[in-house]
Formats: C-alpha cells, sequence, structure tokens
C-alpha cells in the first residue's frame, strides 16, 4: 500500500507547496501582504501560504498561523497598519505544524511572541521529519520559532476582551491539528482541515488521516452556524453552507474509492477512471484528484 501510495503521490507539486524553501526560489516575488475586515477587531491577513487571521485591541495583537518566513516582515508591516504601535504580535496559534503556517514562528519568536499549539506541533517542528510519501526531509526548527504554550485537547486564552477557544482535532490534516474559535464574533479559523472547494492534502506520514479527517469535519458542523464566520486554511472566507458542501465530498468521494479498492482496483486504475464529473472541479488546486485518491488509499 505504501509503495502505491508513494507512486500516487510523486511529483514536485506537493514539494514545492509544502516547501518553504521553494518559496525562497521566488526572489523576484512581491512579498505583499493584503488585509481584509473579518468582524469587529478581527482581520483576514494573506500572503502566499496559509490564511492569518489577526486580532487586534486594546491588549495588542494575536495571529492564528504566520506563513512562510520570508513573509513576515510583509505580515508586520500590515499589522502596523491596524495598530498604533508597532504591531508586533503578542501571542501566535499555530493551527499545525507545515512550514506554510509555522514560517514567520521564528521572527515573532525573536519578537517576545508566545507561540502556542498542539504538543504533537512542538514535537514535530522540533524534530527531523521524514516525509516519506513525498520524499522529503523537513529539518528542526530554530528554538524561537517553537511554541512555548502546548496543550493536549483544548486551550483557552482570554484577549481582546474575547474568549478564544483552541480546540485539538485528532488525526485529521495532521496529529497536531487544531481549530480556533473566536467566541464573541462567532468565527473560526479551520487550519488545513478546510480547504475550500477543493480536495484537501492529508498528510500521512505526520499523522493524518482521510477517516478522522471526515469526521472532525461532521463534529465542526456540530459547532458552527448559518452566521458563523469560517476561514479555511487556503481558500476564500466561507459559510456552514460551504462546509457543507465540502463535507459531502469527503464522504462521497471517499466511499466511492472504497469500494473500487474492495473490489480489487488499483490506485492506478481508479485514478485512471477518476472520480466522476461532480468533482472535476475539486482537483484543480493544490491537489489534484490523483493524489485525492491516494490519501484516501493510504488512510485504509
Amino acid at each position: 500500500m505504501y509503495r502505491t501510495l508513494k507512486l500516487a503521490l510523486s511529483g514536485a507539486a506537493i514539494v514545492a507547496s509544502m516547501s518553504s524553501g521553494a518559496a525562497h526560489a521566488q526572489e523576484a516575488e512581491a512579498l505583499s501582504v493584503t488585509t481584509t475586515p473579518l468582524k469587529g477587531n478581527l482581520y483576514l491577513l494573506k500572503g502566499r501560504g496559509g490564511n492569518v487571521v489577526a486580532s487586534v485591541g486594546s491588549d495588542g495583537v494575536m495571529i492564528v498561523d504566520d506563513d512562510y518566513p520570508q513573509y513576515a516582515s510583509a505580515y508586520h508591516d500590515a499589522l502596523k497598519a491596524l495598530t498604533d504601535d508597532q504591531g508586533v504580535a503578542s501571542f501566535v496559534i499555530n493551527t499545525h505544524w507545515h512550514g506554510d503556517h509555522t514560517g514567520g514562528n521564528e521572527y515573532w519568536g525573536d519578537r517576545g511572541a508566545v507561540i502556542v499549539a498542539h504538543t504533537n506541533v512542538r514535537e514535530r517542528m522540533s524534530t527531523r521529519q521524514e516525509m516519506k510519501a513525498i520524499d522529503r526531509v523537513v529539518e528542526p526548527s530554530p528554538r524561537s520559532a517553537l511554541p512555548v504554550v502546548t496543550f493536549g485537547d483544548s486551550l483557552a486564552l482570554h484577549f481582546n476582551d474575547e474568549d478564544i477557544e483552541v480546540q485539538h482535532l485528532p488525526a485529521g490534516h495532521t496529529d497536531g491539528d487544531s481549530v480556533v474559535f473566536f467566541t464573541g464574533h462567532n468565527l473560526v479559523h479551520m487550519g488545513d482541515h478546510f480547504f475550500k472547494d477543493a480536495f484537501p492534502f492529508v498528510d500521512i506520514s505526520s499523522g493524518g488521516n482521510v477517516m478522522s479527517f471526515t469526521k472532525n469535519i461532521e463534529a465542526m458542523l456540530a459547532r458552527v452556524d448559518d452566521q458563523t464566520v469560517i476561514v479555511p486554511g487556503h481558500g476564500s472566507v466561507s459559510t456552514k453552507a460551504d462546509l457543507q458542501r465540502y463535507l459531502n465530498m469527503l464522504q462521497t468521494t471517499t466511499a466511492l474509492v472504497q469500494s473500487k479498492l474492495e473490489k480489487g482496483m488499483s490506485v492506478e486504475a481508479i485514478t485512471e477512471e477518476g472520480l466522476g464529473d461532480e468533482w472535476s472541479s475539486w482537483g484543480k488546486g493544490f491537489i489534484n484528484e490523483g493524489y485525492w485518491i491516494g490519501f484516501i488509499a493510504g488512510s485504509q
């Protein structure tokens, strides 16, 4: 099964997207960050990596995720524009360990930010990681980039007159994923449990699993309502209806692939046959249809 999964995942697309080194190679790229108001004192900041949510208020600045490392100063400039002071983040919450969400940790850690994440995030960032399915090795992060506050199941923060809940979702995108609820504003940052209208990346080498990933999304749908603002790890700001559509994709395509595997079909044969026209647009982003089929097969 591992050999088949590795074949399904081979190619430079995943490696390039996961690697901060690939981002460094684009030296001519303009390192800009856009800022969009969300609710009250919450803002969406977007550079090149995962979506960032910033809380800006009387207690200071908190950010959820921090993109690739070379974008850190651009985020700092964006935060300065939202504050009356230097725009330094007091807290950074990491939704998981991947470099497009934690690349700015060292920058903010060196400036005194308290970095918060699930215990497994610190474990993976502080040790050498071998992502065998994509033939990639990630060396340990610098000490100042590591989370200094870690938790197991959940954590509560009280910042800028709001109760913020950080909830671990087990064995989903990785083994260290968390979602962040800004309860006063009815807003949630989903991290990479949610790629809007696209097949998600499930990092099996980091403890991810499609089946429990799907269960996590089911649990999330039970927590949100029609007024909840949902920020995906990648993609535009979303609603409960968007998340329900995403769950439908997860359930339907997983059942289809499982059925074909039970009939003895190989991953290659399933990929050649495809998942049908209904899902063709979902494979036009970071993860194409073949990769997604491989993730499902590798999670059995």
